[in-house]
């Protein structure tokens, strides 16, 4: 049977303007925040906290300071029904999901690396196999445009050839929004561009690792 995830990326404090449709799963691949403070964290995890969705998945972004500088706290404002995902899995209804936040550096912020070894080794962690791979991030060549180039990250994309996720949820990127396919993977960029682009919707089925439907919003900016 099929699960409906519910996707979205770069909020920042902006969630009330979005409409989020109902679903199984809710996956936010990162930037809560604007500064990365504790208390703006507070208010977006009250917002997730209050949706309908069985399940909750968030995985930290480049604006979401707190969960590097002081992680045991920003934890627990997230509560006890929503996961918490950096570097690590969990299982739901069958399927199997991994979520990380790094990223090429990039203006200085939470959760950068330098391109090359420090990145591999984070992407290195991800298990052959799983179904869903939540990152803040964008692999190269995918929802990665910027107007001065491509932002992805190499290493990545060599980890989804290793890896074959059935589904990869990124955001970042605000100007690139949208589906590719990779292989056997679905790539989605899921940023709703600070309100501007709604929520993503997935129909998945764990049993048979097919993506049965998927409404994707147009993009932000053209």
């Amino acid at each position: 049977m099929a699960l409906r995830i519910v996707a979205v990326a770069d909020t920042h404090l902006r969630e009330h303007e979005l409409e989020v449709p109902p679903g199984d799963v809710f996956v936010h691949a990162g930037d809560l925040c604007r500064a990365g403070t504790l208390d703006e964290l507070s208010i977006a995890a009250e917002w997730i906290g209050g949706l309908p969705h069985r399940h909750k998945i968030v995985v930290a972004g480049n604006h979401d300071w707190c969960f590097a500088r002081e992680p045991v706290q920003a934890r627990r404002r997230l509560g006890p029904d929503i996961i918490y995902l950096q570097d690590g899995g969990t299982t739901i209804e069958g399927m199997t999901v991994w979520g990380s936040p790094w990223q090429p550096w990039f203006f200085d912020w939470a959760f950068n690396l330098p391109r090359g070894e420090a990145l591999a080794e984070r992407w290195d962690l991800i298990p052959s196999g799983i179904d869903l791979l939540v990152t803040h991030g964008p692999p190269r060549g995918y929802g990665d445009r910027v107007s001065r180039g491509r932002e992805g990250c190499d290493d990545l994309l060599r980890a989804l050839d290793r890896v074959r996720p059935a589904l990869h949820l990124f955001g970042h990127i605000h100007e690139d929004g949208g589906r590719w396919q990779h292989e056997s993977t679905t790539v989605l960029n899921v940023t709703t561009a600070e309100g501007v682009r709604a929520p993503t919707v997935v129909d998945f089925d764990p049993a048979t690792r097919v993506v049965t439907s998927c409404v994707v919003p147009p993009p932000a900016f053209t």
